[in-house]
């Protein structure tokens, strides 16, 4: 018997289409994996910026997890934008009962055009009950400035260690080049980086980039690859959908990369019906 491999992402919805939910249901469903999603709160959005937000109701975001494991259990998990407090820890929640593997944390809190995405209650309550479950974290310059409250990198390192941070992607973390795109992968108990460089792609079209990077991470640590691989393999993605959108002009503002560049057929496992 054949089997999917399962990819969940935990996080708002963006009606535009670049960013959020769509963007993951784009993203592992290019790789290859089967995109399932749980939606923590709606956006009315487009390239241009976000002009209102509304959550889902805390309980309904646990019954979509609820109702995704008691199917199909995912192989990874990512989350984007948890928007409160209360559905931070019920996602917490959830990820510690089911005993989730493989979870990528975008700590989304401002979106491209700046609109902040996430209020403080909530990052306090992502750091102290996210962040020590999760596989990766994947904050960008500013989010990664926010949350240690200092721009220096290791001091940033260090408090995103002490929050129990296992492995940590600083995305966008050297602007002194502009001809390379360079990230920062810091394992568990290693001090030394991994870098991460990509040719720079020059376009206006980045939008969701972050959501798409953490599930791009996701699909490929579902597919088996260790953390330094499965980082090298979604930057690359993330390179070649920027290049493919490049010179695509849809919307006025920051339009989407283009996901669809080279889909994959989808992928599956074999397993044993009688172990189901």
């Amino acid at each position: 018997m054949k089997k999917y491999i399962p990819v969940l992402s935990i996080a708002g919805s963006d009606c535009s289409g670049g960013a959020g939910i769509q963007a993951d249901i784009k993203t592992i469903s290019a790789i290859g994996c089967y995109a399932m999603s749980a939606i923590t709160s709606i956006t009315a959005q487009n390239t241009t910026g976000v002009s209102a937000v509304e959550r889902v109701s805390p309980q309904m975001v646990r019954a979509q997890i609820d109702a995704v494991w008691a199917d199909i259990p995912p192989l990874a998990v990512k989350t984007g934008m948890l928007f409160d407090s209360e559905i931070v820890a019920t996602v917490a929640d959830a990820l510690v009962r089911y005993g989730a593997e493989r979870v990528v944390i975008d700590p989304v809190m401002v979106s491209t055009s700046g609109s902040r995405l996430i209020d403080e209650e909530a990052v306090e309550v992502m750091k102290q009950r996210l962040f020590p479950i999760a596989t990766l974290v994947t904050p960008n310059v500013a989010e990664a400035g926010a949350l240690a409250q200092s721009d220096d990198v290791a001091d940033q390192v260090k408090a995103l260690r002490e929050l129990g941070c296992r492995n940590i992607l600083l995305k966008g973390g050297d602007s002194s080049r502009e001809d390379y795109k360079i990230d920062y992968l810091y394992l568990e108990g290693e001090e030394d980086a991994v870098v991460l460089t990509a040719d720079a792609v020059n376009t206006r079209n980045t939008h969701g980039t972050g959501c798409t990077l953490s599930s791009a991470i996701a699909c490929y640590l579902a597919l088996g690859f260790d953390i330094v691989d499965a980082c090298m393999r979604g930057k690359l993605y993330v390179t070649k959908a920027l290049g493919a959108g490049a010179r695509v002009v849809i919307g006025q503002g920051h339009g989407p990369v283009n996901h669809l560049f080279a889909p994959r057929h989808m992928k599956y496992q074999i397993y044993d019906n009688r172990n189901r």
